[in-house]
């Protein structure tokens, strides 16, 4: 198995999918770098299963500043003109807001210690 750390922005809003197993958060990050005169973005197809990536994905917007930990695997497709592409793709464990992107609405003021939703879960932990 092979961990990867991917730091960059969400390309798109979050989307949480109705599976069999659950639910699921979709979502894909972008990073760029420059060398020379050119850039270059690699883009990485993430998600995360269960209750926590419901709970995040009122946060991960399009342009969010993220960095997601998690599982990485490749699979390649066919792309509309019939070429090989390979997706990376990275089932997450772990994803950190770095702020940034759009902003929302400030969350309501907690009591001290009530670090949990009505479920238990604490999505900044």
């Amino acid at each position: 198995m092979m961990h990867l750390t991917v730091a960059g922005n969400l390309g798109r809003d979050a989307e949480i999918k109705q599976t069999s197993a659950g639910p699921v958060l979709e979502f894909t990050v972008a990073s760029s770098t420059k060398r020379g005169g050119n850039e270059t973005t690699t883009w990485v197809r993430c998600s995360m299963f269960g209750k926590r990536g419901e709970a995040l994905s009122r946060y991960l917007t399009k342009g969010t500043s993220v960095t997601v930990v998690g599982e990485l695997s490749a699979r390649e497709y066919q792309d509309k003109q019939g070429q090989t592409k390979t997706s990376l793709d990275v089932r997450a464990s772990d994803i950190k807001l770095q702020g940034g992107g759009q902003q929302r609405a400030p969350a309501p003021m907690r009591e001290p210690g009530d670090d949990t939703d009505e479920d238990g879960y604490d999505p900044f932990r």
